[in-house]
């Protein structure tokens, strides 16, 4: 999957001589934390958050008046606290190298640039629908987690028991952050309510004795 597959395409945006106080209206109104500050050719100039302005802000609200305030967001430009130094995505990037971008930067949004212009953005929000997506969370079912030896077939053999024990698989995840070195853990859930959880309990007890497993 990749970023084009889960990027928001209708991006709200900001020049950089729009006022801060236009900038915050907006954020407000359309109930979003990132806009990408464009020039006239939906180039990238920056980029203006939520957290940007609420920095901003309380430096200036300490020493001003609410009427001083308004007036100086009003007259006060993108440009001056916008993000110069822009993190980006481009829409053919792996979804899971721009949710490690995000996290290992500590930013909430990447917008997407396509030859030089602005043709979406990704947000964690999108990243969170990544996550419920690929996990099939919203179609019930049960959910398997074992952690398990880590050799060749050990990821098919739980998969076997799933379905041997009449469940329809919906996703497998596996990872190895957690698990001692030789293991790795081991998430399937399915999909619906078929299958047999009593006997893929006393399976998973057969096969793997008292290693770890949920349901």
């Amino acid at each position: 999957m990749f970023v084009s597959d889960w990027m928001t395409k209708k991006v709200f945006t900001v020049t950089q001589d729009d006022s801060i106080s236009s900038a915050i209206k907006l954020l407000k109104e359309k109930k979003i934390k990132h806009l990408p500050v464009v020039k006239k050719d939906n180039g990238i100039a920056g980029i203006l958050s939520d957290r940007d302005i609420k920095e901003y802000t309380p430096s200036k609200a300490s020493t001003f008046d609410i009427h001083e305030l308004n007036y100086i967001l009003f007259t006060t430009k993108v440009k001056e606290i916008m993000i110069r130094n822009v993190i980006t995505a481009y829409p053919e990037m792996p979804i899971e190298e721009a949710a490690m971008l995000m996290l290992d930067r500590n930013i909430g949004g990447l917008p997407v640039v396509d030859k030089g212009r602005l043709v979406g953005i990704i947000s964690d929000k999108d990243i969170f629908r990544v996550l419920v997506d690929i996990t099939g969370v919203r179609h019930g079912g049960s959910r398997f987690y074992l952690t398990i030896a880590d050799k060749l077939g050990a990821t098919k053999d739980v998969i076997d028991i799933v379905r041997d024990n009449g469940f329809t698989i919906d996703s497998v995840l596996t990872t190895y952050e957690g698990a001692k070195k030789g293991f790795k853990r081991v998430v399937v859930r399915t999909k619906g309510k078929a299958g047999n959880i009593a006997g893929a309990k006393k399976a998973f007890s057969s096969k793997y004795g008292d290693l770890f497993f949920l349901f």
